[in-house]
């Protein structure tokens, strides 16, 4: 579990002790009991088989695709993969893959609702370059409607490994992963995805390193 969670939980259910403590009527805490019980859910971190075949580009947020494209990038054509993660799902953030990260970059914004696709470019959001295994990957944190805080635990320069925990969004929130043109992809609007495990797409064989 995120260490979030249990500092919302035990505050909460610390509230629900002092509520019935100083009314007498155990029905004061049952709100509070209950929302423990759901940042206690809410942020938990369930283990991963993070896929080990070299070429790979893994999911970093739970969620389910939005979006699939090709697009032009100042840097040339490129593929993007959205994901959108509801409040039920995962919100902890993994590495797409192994690699350097030679660029972290925090953007002020709105919080539009983070089904719309205008919140890719408008929200605020922590936009990371992870170059490695002879490609760069870009990943985006896009905070949403609830989503008021996002959270990078990492450094520029820093290394990281495929799958490696990275950060969380806190509550409704979308990822968008910029890859290579000539990735393959792995996914499809609509498919539901886990973070770490499921592959988002593949290099060709020339192009793996």
């Amino acid at each position: 579990m995120v260490r979030d969670g249990y500092i919302y939980g035990l505050s909460l259910l610390s509230v629900a002790v002092v509520l019935v403590w100083v009314t007498g009527y155990w029905a004061w805490g049952i709100a509070p009991v209950l929302l423990a019980a759901f940042f206690l859910w809410f942020f938990r971190d369930p283990e991963r088989m993070i896929p080990m075949e070299p070429g790979l580009i893994v999911s970093p947020g739970d969620g389910r695709v939005t979006e699939a494209a090709a697009i032009t990038t100042p840097e040339g054509p490129r593929q993007r993969i959205s994901i959108f993660l509801s409040v039920f799902n995962v919100h902890v953030n993994r590495s797409p893959i192994a690699g350097v990260l030679t660029s972290v970059r925090y953007q002020k914004g709105q919080y539009l609702n983070a089904m719309n696709p205008a919140s890719a470019d408008r929200n605020e959001q922590n936009i990371a370059t992870v170059r490695g295994e002879g490609i760069e990957v870009i990943f985006k944190q896009i905070a949403g409607l609830l989503a008021r805080r996002i959270v990078f635990n990492l450094r520029e320069g820093d290394t990281v490994e495929r799958g490696q925990h990275v950060g969380l969004i806190k509550f409704g929130s979308r990822v968008n992963v910029i890859l290579p043109a000539e990735a393959e992809l792995r996914v499809k609007v609509g498919q539901r995805v886990k973070g770490g495990a499921s592959v988002l797409a593949a290099m060709p064989q020339g192009d793996r390193s």
